[in-house]
């Protein structure tokens, strides 16, 4: 079998790129695509792949090799129109084609997949720009009801998808994403004084991982802190901007605590382990999540989560997590609260979370992913 693979959102990073290794600063849609595509790479000796890029690969693409092929070419609406010719003059060389995004090319040759990861634009339009809105709304409805399989990461995600759009539940397969490729190496655990001279992190601290953008739920998560007795403790938010971020940013100002509340944007992938293992609790109280892969990376680190008990997040979490409704910021900081002042509370999470996170990988959602591929192969 041969697979053309879209490997657009693996190189083209929403927030640019890091400045010590030049490579692609990438989150969500970005990570999903590069992980699957270096799994893939991995576990696949039989199958061949054309990975169809808009630039060079990054240094840490998987290399080419005998089976495994970038076709690289330049052209304005990438994805819509030049994919589509390029695919027009391939299209006796792949056998099934996969978008590890929401989109499809106009024209696809063959049997196709695409990734869905959520349908937040459906629940959140006004958080998004209008020309981001159309283009989900649009182009996402001819790609979903162009597709042979929609792949989502998660059962939450497939029953809005199949309430929002109406899809046979039979063409949609649930595939969990897995940790992020580099998690379990050992980078040297950051002390808290290191902290404290690198990141002016002087205190104990309740940590936050995610873009910030109202989705994610700071606003709430900042005024739940706020309320909290331990007044020597920190909240340390770390994650890029993402969009209509400005509330977020002067929440802390809002609600009385400034000095208690520290935003960090640049936290490197070696030292973000750190922030996880010296935090007493990390707390996702998001309103929609395609997912939550920061709460499986939470517990990787042995550093005990609260998180919202809607969407996929309790898919997510199972039994190994606190949970909260993301809507009630008096729940938010009760549970915030029981996580502090309860060592037992936070040690029996820690050694749950240790289980729960071996359920995931990206080596088993590259297989699954090819089953998936192959078996749109044999119904073509």
């Amino acid at each position: 079998m041969v697979i053309g693979i879209n490997g657009y959102e693996a190189i083209v990073p929403r927030f640019g790129f890091e400045k010590k290794s030049g490579l692609p600063n990438r989150v969500g849609s970005g990570e999903f695509c590069f992980q699957l595509l270096l799994e893939l790479s991995k576990i696949d000796k039989n199958n061949e792949y054309f990975v169809y890029l808009p630039k060079k690969p990054s240094s840490d693409m998987p290399p080419e090799t005998e089976k495994w092929h970038y076709v690289v070419f330049s052209s304005k609406l990438w994805t819509l129109i030049g994919l589509s010719k390029k695919l027009f003059n391939d299209k006796n060389k792949i056998d099934v084609f996969f978008s590890p995004t929401h989109y499809l090319p106009f024209y696809v040759p063959k049997p196709s997949a695409i990734s869905i990861l959520d349908v937040s634009y459906l629940h959140f339009p006004k958080l998004f720009k209008k020309r981001d809105l159309y283009q989900l709304k649009l182009w996402g409805r001819f790609s979903i009801g162009k597709a042979k399989k929609i792949i989502t990461i998660s059962k939450s995600s497939k029953n809005d998808i199949i309430k929002a759009y109406g899809i046979d539940s039979g063409k949609i397969e649930v595939i969990y994403p897995g940790i992020k490729q580099g998690s379990n190496i050992e980078y040297p655990v950051l002390s808290m004084d290191r902290l404290r001279e690198k990141y002016g992190i002087d205190k104990d601290y309740i940590l936050f991982v995610g873009t910030i953008q109202p989705r994610k739920n700071i606003e709430r998560l900042i005024e739940a802190f706020s309320t909290i007795k331990n007044k020597k403790l920190k909240l340390v938010v770390v994650g890029k901007k993402g969009w209509m971020y400005e509330d977020i940013l002067n929440a802390p100002k809002k609600f009385g605590i400034t000095d208690r509340v520290k935003f960090l944007d640049s936290v490197t992938d070696e030292d973000l382990p750190s922030f996880y293992k010296n935090a007493i609790c990390f707390v996702l109280p998001s309103l929609y999540e395609g997912f939550g892969l920061p709460v499986l990376e939470a517990m990787q680190y042995g550093c005990p989560v609260l998180t919202s008990n809607i969407s996929s997040l309790p898919e997510a979490g199972g039994d190994s997590v606190l949970y909260c409704d993301p809507e009630n910021v008096d729940d938010i900081a009760k549970n915030l609260e029981s996580m502090i002042q309860n060592s037992e509370l936070r040690k029996k999470l820690i050694e749950k979370g240790f289980e729960q996170v071996k359920k995931f990988s990206w080596e088993k959602t590259a297989k699954e992913t090819l089953n998936a591929l192959q078996e749109l192969s044999i119904k073509k």
